[in-house]
């Protein structure tokens, strides 16, 4: 077709499908009439080429390892701005003035106490309890104070929902990891900035003073910008899906945590500090061995924090997070043995043609871990970490599917390939 579409011919059916361009990066053909016309749908497990949104938010160029947030480069964002400055970029589509930033930052210090029955919601659970169980379980909960901004469809209800998020969110965190500590669940002080705040919460006690780091305060910030969005990724996906049902915004962020969850997902920088703690305990282990080991398909061991489902070439944020790693970890605790073997690892990959034919270069996953176990938080609290990074993204997404007027319930076809019709057999027969 003329316009950029493509004319599709099915057994006795031609179709003219209608092209739906793309300001930059992949354009889309529009099959919406595809299984009307001809009972046909198309198949596509992992939906790697379904597009199911038209977005403004975020862009990214797997091949050129490029990723702006509403046009803006994330280097840019990472070097020079705060996360509720991007928070805000992500939900309003502009960086804030400076009365919009302090109004902004304002009102998470507002909205970042929770309610004191909900002392009660975090006793309940085991000790043990994982942190991201607890902060998806809060996240419902917390909707429960605020039923009055349910309403999608009303935009000062979503901003309000939006702002009680993004501001509670470091405080839920923060008790669910004191809870698993047994000490005492700190308060969130308005005179601290959203990520001190957090930080305070997390690690200060009643009986002692504690000082906020701002060389670690600046890599949380970096690192949490860093995950603040990433186009249609699972969570992002589900948070979508679940909207599209016109469920509330906790309800539907809730979804997102636990798909977040997952180790493929938001569990993989764990899975990289798990990695280079077992080649840091092998005595026979060698640069050359494990990378050796990870390009035998015969053997289970493989390379984690490499190769990305939509970077083929080097993923942005790992370079930032590698620019910084260093100066972090000469701060907080000096020479970090995981870092280096880290580092060796990544030398020895890049110089590989196995790793180069494959495009298989570190993510984001690769540097996130070392440095969130650098800055003192403990494995089980790295997707949290990521949760709070990506909640913007994920309300940013949201907000804009409500307000398409193209948006309908997500219902993915399936292609049925059981039994076709068995004769039903009452129970005393068989």
């Amino acid at each position: 077709m003329d316009d950029g579409g493509a004319t599709l011919n099915l057994g006795d059916h031609t179709l003219d499908l209608s092209a739906v361009p793309a300001r930059m990066g992949n354009h889309g053909v529009d099959i919406g009439s595809l299984r009307a016309q001809t009972r046909t749908v198309t198949y596509d497990p992992g939906f790697a080429n379904t597009a199911s949104a038209q977005s403004t938010i975020t862009y990214i160029d797997g091949t050129a390892g490029k990723l702006t947030h509403r046009g803006y480069a994330i280097e840019d964002l990472a070097n020079s701005c705060g996360f509720l400055e991007v928070a805000f970029l992500l939900l309003f589509g502009h960086l804030p003035n400076k009365a919009e930033l302090e109004e902004w930052q304002a009102s998470m210090n507002r909205h970042s106490l929770l309610n004191e029955e909900l002392k009660r919601f975090f006793d309940a659970f085991p000790k043990q309890a994982h942190p991201m169980a607890i902060l998806s379980s809060a996240t419902n909960a917390i909707s429960t104070f605020y039923e009055e901004y349910h309403n999608p469809k009303d935009e000062a209800s979503v901003i309000e929902s939006a702002q009680r998020l993004i501001a509670k969110m470091p405080t839920v965190a923060a008790w669910a990891y004191k809870k698993s500590t047994g000490f005492p669940y700190i308060y969130p002080r308005n005179d601290l900035r959203y990520v001190a705040n957090f930080l305070h919460m997390m690690f200060a006690l009643p009986t002692e003073e504690y000082h906020v780091d701002p060389v670690i305060a600046k890599a949380l910030n970096v690192l949490l910008i860093l995950h603040a969005d990433h186009g249609q990724n699972c969570s992002t996906a589900t948070v979508r899906f679940v909207g599209s049902s016109q469920a509330n915004l906790f309800a539907s962020v809730a979804a997102g945590m636990n798909a977040l969850w997952g180790p493929l997902h938001g569990g993989a920088n764990q899975a990289v500090v798990e990695m280079l703690a077992e080649i840091a305990n092998d005595p026979s282990a060698s640069t050359e061995s494990y990378i050796a080991r990870a390009k035998d398909k015969n053997d289970p061991f493989r390379l984690m924090g490499f190769g990305h489902r939509v970077y083929n070439n080097y993923d942005p944020r790992a370079r930032i997070l590698k620019k910084f790693a260093d100066d972090v970890l000469d701060r907080v605790e000096g020479d970090d043995p995981l870092l280096r073997i880290a580092e060796e690892l990544e030398e020895a990959a890049l110089s590989d043609e196995y790793f180069q034919e494959r495009n298989l270069y570190p993510n984001v996953d690769f540097y996130s871990g070392i440095i969130f176990r650098a800055l003192g938080f403990p494995m089980r609290m790295f997707t949290v970490l990521f949760a709070i990074g990506r909640l913007p993204g994920w309300i940013a997404n949201w907000k804009e599917m409500t307000e398409d007027p193209a948006t309908r319930i997500a219902r993915p076809r399936q292609i049925y390939v059981g039994e076709e019709s068995r004769r039903f057999i009452p129970l005393h027969q068989r």
